[in-house]
């Protein structure tokens, strides 16, 4: 039997990357808005790359690494450019490369796929509404592979859906295990997140610091997560390789499920390349000599409306003001703007 990893592009010119057994028939259920969730809303779509595999793990495995990676990087493997995807990629990924990983194919070319991102395992959790905002979490930061264990009130859960805010395939595509061991069994690097002491002598690190050993491991990691009320058992952090804690109040130490899965997402994510918020031209700093021009003008003003009162005050006072307007880097525009300001003061009118 074939498996499929496939990305489509949206209309609302975003990818979205799945698997599936049967790509025709994925496709057309895409394009009609049969499948809830992430594509519904956002057709008509378009498939702009597929490649086949002989195990459902290994098109998995391919998917979630491809989801995480940044839109430079998912356009590279479009085009089948290699050196873009390269180029693209964090050194700490380059030399990280994997021959045990699927190998992922760029217009016949193949290559070795970077390393999976963790996957978050949630352990015996009690409330839809917290496992939606885990996704929700997840997303933020590039992590998308979820696994349940044992959920209280059964899955799928209605209640779910809602919180999710958009990371509803994270939810579609959740695993379900009867027992913790079951759900790791794959993972050679577990992390129990717990703050709470649970009798059991294990390495500790800090989410930052297992990031940073995610990045350079072999093989699967995984986060675990507890139950909302009482967070994870003894037998639970026992089947992990180390315990994950935070510097935290020890007054008030309780995380919610969310925070406690977004803290870990946000570190990995440090290092995985995912797009930036556009940064805003501030605009070069205005030069001294435009300055002095409108700390002047603005000195006049108020030495006209009487301003500098008492008049022994008034050095003390000029100083603190230019104090004031040198402090903020003001760029060219801003400085002709308030200029513009004080002389309509200066000589108001009706409109």
């Amino acid at each position: 039997m074939t498996f499929h990893t496939y990305m489509l592009h949206c209309a609302d010119d975003s990818y979205y990357v799945g698997h599936t057994d049967n790509l025709e028939q994925r496709i057309a259920q895409h394009q009609s808005g049969e499948i809830p969730g992430y594509t519904q809303t956002r057709r008509p779509v378009a498939l702009v790359w597929s490649q086949d595999f002989g195990t459902r793990d290994e098109a998995l495995s391919a998917e979630q690494q491809i989801k995480g990676w940044s839109r430079k990087k998912k356009e590279g493997l479009i085009a089948g450019d290699w050196d873009a995807i390269r180029q693209a990629a964090r050194k700490s990924f380059d030399t990280g490369l994997r021959q045990a990983q699927p190998l992922l194919r760029t217009n016949g070319i193949e290559m070795t796929a970077f390393p999976p991102p963790p996957v978050i395992v949630l352990v015996r959790p009690q409330l839809g509404e917290n496992i939606g905002k885990a996704a929700r979490a997840m997303l933020n930061f590039g992590l998308t592979e979820m696994r349940l264990v044992a959920p209280r009130d059964g899955w799928p859960n209605p209640d779910a859906g809602p919180s999710a805010a958009g990371a509803d395939f994270i939810l579609d595509q959740a695993q379900v295990f009867e027992t913790l061991a079951d759900a790791v069994s794959d993972c050679a690097h577990v992390y129990a997140t717990t703050v709470r002491k649970r009798g059991v002598t294990k390495p500790v690190v800090t989410p930052e610091e297992a990031a940073r050993e995610i990045h350079a491991a072999q093989g699967r990691c995984a986060y675990i997560f507890g139950p909302e009320r009482s967070g994870l058992e003894t037998e639970d952090v026992a089947l992990a390789r180390k315990i994950l804690t935070v510097p935290i109040n020890p007054e008030f130490g309780s995380l919610n499920l969310a925070q406690a899965v977004i803290l870990c997402a946000y570190e990995w994510s440090k290092q995985a390349n995912l797009s930036q918020p556009t940064v805003t031209d501030l605009g070069e700093p205005a030069p001294q000599v435009e300055l002095e021009g409108m700390i002047e003008q603005l000195n006049t003003l108020l030495e006209k409306v009487g301003y500098f009162f008492p008049p022994d005050r008034a050095p003390a006072t000029k100083l603190t003001l230019r104090n004031l307007l040198t402090k903020p880097g003001w760029n060219h525009l801003e400085v002709r703007t308030l200029r513009g300001v004080l002389s309509h003061l200066n000589r108001p009118r009706e409109r």
